[in-house]
């Protein structure tokens, strides 16, 4: 059991890392909002489309990180 969880929480922030990369972020801004996306969005399925991961971010907007605001604020966000 422990080992699904962190194989789907690998899942999850590579995902969320190649969503912000899609939309030009850098491995500095993708490292920026891991820690929210593992934290926030940990149930979003694996496969899940990018605007499902940047909808999680924007909801719990008022509880992110400052980096990780940064970078949504920074691509348009």
């Amino acid at each position: 059991m422990m080992i699904r969880k962190l194989a789907l929480a690998t899942v999850l922030v590579l995902t969320a890392s190649v969503t912000i990369a899609q939309a030009g972020g850098t491995p500095e801004e993708q490292a920026a909002c891991r820690s929210d996306v593992r934290r926030f969005c940990h149930s979003i399925p694996p496969g899940s489309s990018d605007g499902v991961y940047l909808a999680c971010l924007q909801e719990h907007r008022a509880k992110l990180r400052k980096a990780c605001l940064h970078v949504l604020e920074s691509h348009g966000q």
